[in-house]
C-alpha cells in the first residue's frame, strides 16, 4: 500500500491502515472525468475474498464523515452489491481483472461534511447504462436485487460507458443535517452555552 505520510486525509489519519492492507491505493484509471483527486483510491482484483475489507473501508469513511451506524452499512452495502456485480456479470466471476473504488467527502457551503461521492470502475464489457435497472420485484426468486439495493440506499446513482472500455458507476449520499458533525468552532460555543441545537 502507497499513500503521502502526513497528509490530512491519508489513511493512516483515518486509521485504516488495518482495513487497507489487503487492498493497494493506487493513483486509478488514466481515464477520468474528475478534475480534482479522490482522497482515496484504492485498486482491487475481482476476488470476492476482498469483498469485506473494501466494507470495512467504506464504513469506516463514512462514519468519520458524519453519517450514524446503520447509513454506514447501508453505503457499505450498496458498494459491496456493486462490487458484485461488476465480479458476477462483467467479469464473470474472473478473480483476476481490476476493478476501481474512488471516494471524494462532499461539504457545505460552510464547509461542513455533506455527504460522500463514489466511483466505481471496471474494465468489463459494456453494456447500456439503460438497462441497468434491476429485474423486476415481483419476479420472486434469490439474487438480483443488487441495483434495486443500490439505488434505494444510495441519493443518486448514474451507470455509464467509460471512454473505450468498461462501466462507471458514480454514487453520491448526502448526510442528513441533524447528523452533520459540528465545525470545531461550533463546538467551542456549545460548550461555553452560546448555543443549543434545538434553539
Amino acid at each position: 500500500m502507497q499513500h503521502r505520510h502526513g497528509s490530512e486525509n491519508s489513511p493512516s489519519r483515518l486509521g485504516l491502515n488495518g482495513t487497507m492492507r489487503s487492498l493497494r491505493t493506487v493513483p486509478g484509471p488514466r481515464e477520468s472525468t474528475m478534475n480534482d483527486r479522490p482522497h482515496i483510491c484504492v485498486e482491487l482484483l475481482s476476488n470476492p475474498a476482498y469483498l469485506s475489507g473494501a466494507r470495512e473501508l467504506i464504513s469506516s469513511v463514512c462514519k468519520r464523515l458524519g453519517f450514524d451506524d446503520l447509513t454506514c452499512s447501508k453505503v457499505a452495502l450498496a458498494v459491496d452489491e456493486a462490487l458484485c456485480n461488476v465480479i458476477r456479470h462483467g467479469y464473470k466471476y474472473a478473480e483476476d481483472r481490476p476493478i476501481w473504488i474512488r471516494l471524494w467527502p462532499l461539504f457545505d457551503a460552510e464547509h461542513r461534511p455533506d455527504g460522500v461521492k463514489l466511483v466505481i470502475e471496471d474494465e468489463a464489457e459494456q453494456v447500456d447504462p439503460e438497462t441497468m435497472k434491476g429485474r423486476d420485484l415481483d419476479d420472486i426468486k434469490p439474487g438480483g436485487l443488487g441495483v434495486h439495493i443500490i439505488r434505494d440506499v444510495m441519493d443518486e446513482v448514474c451507470y455509464e460507458r467509460r471512454e473505450k472500455v468498461g462501466m462507471r458507476l458514480t454514487m453520491i449520499k448526502r448526510v442528513p443535517r441533524c447528523c452533520t458533525p459540528m465545525r470545531l468552532s461550533d463546538r467551542a460555543r456549545v460548550k461555553r452555552g452560546a448555543g443549543d441545537c434545538d434553539g
